[in-house]
């Protein structure tokens, strides 16, 4: 058992990492959410290319996703994690001051690389180094506090855009991140310090060392993750399409969207209430099941839509803890850091790429054919977090 003071000390660096991981998906992810509207709006540029800015933002964050982890398996997550907060707010300030298109594109690569360093992935890497095989509760608790991201971000920027309009919005988070996400990682999260001793004697890049079965794990957990991704972007962006498709009223599409958040939360604490007890594949399974079943009665529409979305919202929220826990059990504490950082290439990728695929079959073939998609994949996760229990 841990002493109380290390206890103690573990729960403020989750809080404080709680808090960064907040901000972080606010002042990028989230932003466009509300944004998007508004700016178009008063700049007349067109609403695809503004959209576009996340796209882009999420293909640097892929591309620059195992160079952080690796960054993070020599340094720790501090450096790292500070960096994001700096280049943020660098990014926010540019968006703020853009006087065209490209140059609002121009700060979405930077806030890409801000996402990249800065969300989930490089915050569970910043546990697993600190922490090693007990990272485990402090990446489930992590992902609670995450669950409220949207939840404060959405109603702060609706208050700020109408306080200080969307430019005055993307300031106000840069300052955010300088007075707030950057002190926190600085003042609370400590070095992790040189590698025990146990591990510094044989550390072979990952790719020397994944061979076999390992090798296989791999390969499908990076497939759990690219579907993964692509499935919450398609739901994310399209939901209310979906939703109106299926005989939905609009405003009764946004009310019933907004059961997502409060399921993804309530899934979480049931998963935290099991304190490690079953393997984390468990969670897994349960999670691509869960989004599988929402998929699937959400396709029926009325009157099952709020179920629906209840077990896909816990499913999503639940998932969210796996993909960082899931890589920890299987492949251990060694090369966390660096394998979190490969893993989480191909998901951010999907995920840039998921709103262009998603229109372009909405287009096509309709909103049917996008939940023919839906379930395709939703089930093809299922069947490959079964093959991840066969060679774990």
């Amino acid at each position: 058992m841990r002493p109380p003071a290390a206890g103690s000390r573990r729960l403020v660096v989750v809080g404080a990492l709680g808090i960064f991981e907040i901000l972080s998906w606010g002042s990028s992810f989230y932003l466009l959410s509300v944004l998007a509207a508004p700016i178009a709006a008063e700049t007349g540029w067109p609403l695809a290319g503004i959209v576009g800015g996340l796209s882009a933002g999420l293909l640097v964050a892929g591309l620059a996703s195992p160079r952080i982890g690796a960054l993070i398996d020599r340094r720790g997550g501090r450096p790292v994690l500070a960096f994001s907060a700096l280049v943020m707010a660098l990014g926010l300030a540019i968006l703020s001051l853009a006087p065209s298109l490209p140059v609002f594109l121009a700060g979405w690569l930077l806030l890409g690389l801000g996402m990249g360093s800065g969300l989930y992935d490089p915050a569970f890497a910043t546990l697993g180094r600190l922490y090693g095989a007990e990272a485990r509760p402090a990446i489930t608790a992590l992902t609670l506090w995450g669950g409220f991201a949207s939840t404060v971000s959405w109603p702060l920027s609706a208050l700020l855009v109408e306080q200080v309009g969307w430019r005055g919005t993307c300031l106000a988070y840069a300052s955010l991140q300088l007075c707030v996400s950057l002190p926190l990682v600085l003042g609370l999260v400590p070095s992790p310090g040189p590698p025990p001793a146990r591990f510094a004697t044989v550390r072979p890049p990952a790719a020397a060392v994944l061979a076999g079965r390992e090798r296989r794990a791999f390969l499908l957990m990076a497939g759990v993750l690219t579907l993964g991704g692509t499935v919450m972007t398609l739901v994310s962006v399209h939901l209310v399409t979906l939703l109106q498709a299926r005989g939905v009223p609009l405003a009764s599409a946004v009310t019933y969207g907004a059961l997502i958040g409060p399921s993804q939360v309530a899934a979480r604490v049931v998963e935290m209430a099991g304190r490690g007890r079953h393997h984390p594949l468990w969670t897994l399974t349960a999670a691509m099941s869960l989004v599988a079943l929402g998929i699937l009665l959400l396709a029926d529409g009325l009157p099952v839509v709020g179920l629906a979305l209840v077990l896909y919202g816990g499913g999503n929220g639940i998932y969210s803890i796996a993909r960082g826990t899931v890589p920890l059990a299987l492949f251990g504490p060694e090369r966390y850091a660096l394998l979190i950082g490969r893993l989480a290439r191909p998901g951010l990728l999907a995920q840039a790429l998921a709103p262009l695929i998603g229109a372009f079959v909405l287009t096509s073939g309709g909103a049917d054919a996008l939940f023919v998609l839906l379930a395709a994949l939703a089930l093809a996760n299922v069947g490959l977090a079964g093959a991840l229990w066969r060679v774990r």
